[in-house]
């Protein structure tokens, strides 16, 4: 044993200690217990902050996220149809550190998984016991030769805020009747997988009602598509000659966009617009890829049991970001994962084992504001990954009366509304 002095290996591990204790951790100057750090204020995020501090008031919750106000996507494409005002769509988190949850509102840009820190924008840093990453997701625009976020401007995305979509709505609004609105889908995975036939169908009515002459033309990187024979049904039957989707094999991969001209190259052919929808490929959230939590396919990996990062250990994937197996990337399915991620860590910031999760899936899309559909499913862990349990999957039947398409439509918002104030009221 060495006595009288101090090895360097100890003013390192003691400096290390010094900068931990200095650490700005809002939840532990409170007094409270093991620090957990969400980052992402969406369903997944928020819901998961929510619960966490609910099932164990003594974890020390801080819930990070870069915007005051949260734009929800369901139902968004209504608003592009000037069916819903964006406010409708928008929250805020005071009812979130109402809970005790301390509530940052500030970009986390880099975490350090071996110091168990994350740092913000300015400057501050958190530390954590656990973190939660809920990012949602990136659009990748170096996916698509000719787009960026400066192309956005011209040819809107309007995939992952409410500017963007007001943007778009704008664009609508401006076009002759007559016009050509174009719409081109990224392959899978992406958020929302029926999201953009909803749109095309929103963008439609709206045309109907308002630019009669007009009409919209879905590019498609794929060969099919979620609930496709309903919205084929329904459009033949709202919307006859208004809409024309283009498949993978008759030419609609879009290789290239022309901002100047609203011009998208595909596999075969040119097509001009006078209102351009660009839905880029996507990945998860930047913060996923600085934490080192995102794979070579740009999304993030999860063990279904406890959604702990299978790339990272302590650091939690929750949400659009995560890879989880037939679990699609809906706002249900999101909120459901922020709650069993809270419900697994209580059990593991206590030493216990997470009970075995299954969730559920629902996801509405509007057709007509009287006429919607509906898919669901229930989902646990199989060998790693979530699968669908035998049976439970479900769709609006392809030939259903009108009175259960407008109960659906009912029924989504409803849903829309529950949701949104447990999560956010």
């Amino acid at each position: 044993m060495i006595h009288g002095r101090t090895s360097r290996r100890d003013v390192i591990k003691g400096a290390a200690a010094s900068a931990a204790a200095a650490l700005a951790t809002p939840a532990l100057a409170q007094g409270q217990g093991p620090p957990v750090v969400v980052i992402g204020g969406g369903f997944a995020g928020a819901d998961c902050a929510r619960t966490l501090k609910k099932t164990n008031p003594r974890v020390a919750v801080t819930l990070v996220e870069a915007n005051p106000t949260y734009s929800a996507c369901p139902l968004a494409n209504a608003v592009l149809a000037g069916l819903r005002p964006l406010r409708a769509q928008q929250f805020d988190y005071a009812r979130v550190s109402a809970d005790n949850v301390s509530v940052v509102i500030d970009r986390a840009v880099a975490v350090d998984p071996k110091l168990k820190i994350v740092s913000l924008s300015d400057r501050t840093r958190l530390a954590y016991e656990r973190l939660v990453i809920a990012p949602g997701i990136d659009l990748r625009f170096d996916a698509l030769a000719g787009y960026s976020a400066a192309a956005a401007a011209v040819m809107p995305h309007a995939w992952t805020s409410g500017e963007q979509v007001m943007g778009l709505r704008d664009q609508l609004e401006a076009m002759d009747d007559g016009g050509v609105v174009v719409i081109s889908v990224p392959v899978n995975p992406a958020r929302c997988p029926p999201g953009p036939y909803e749109r095309a169908s929103m963008i439609a009515w709206y045309l109907k009602s308002k630019k009669p002459r007009s009409k919209v033309i879905v590019l498609d990187a794929k060969e099919t598509f979620s609930l496709q024979r309903q919205f084929q049904k329904a459009w033949a039957e709202l919307y006859p000659g208004l809409i024309e989707w283009v498949s993978l094999s008759d030419g609609g991969n879009v290789t290239e966009v022309r901002p100047a001209t609203k011009t998208f190259v595909t596999d075969f052919d040119e097509v001009r617009a006078d209102v351009g929808n660009v839905i880029p490929p996507q990945k998860a959230g930047a913060i996923a890829h600085a934490a080192g939590v995102a794979d070579r396919t740009g999304w993030c990996p999860v063990d279904p049991l406890t959604f702990e990062s299978a790339l990272q250990r302590d650091i939690h994937v929750i949400g659009d970001a995560a890879i989880a197996g037939a679990l699609p990337k809906s706002a249900f399915a999101a909120r459901e994962e922020g709650r069993l991620c809270a419900l697994a860590l209580a059990r593991l910031l206590d030493g216990k084992r997470p009970a075995q999760p299954k969730l559920a899936s629902t996801c509405y899309s509007l057709v007509a504001p009287d006429y919607a559909l509906s898919i669901s499913g229930v989902y646990h862990p199989v060998s790693g990954q979530f699968m669908e349990v035998e049976g439970t999957g479900a769709s609006s039947p392809v030939d259903a009366p009108r009175s259960l398409r407008s109960e659906e439509a009912n029924f989504a918002d409803a849903w829309f509304k529950t949701i949104t104030r447990e999560v956010f009221g």
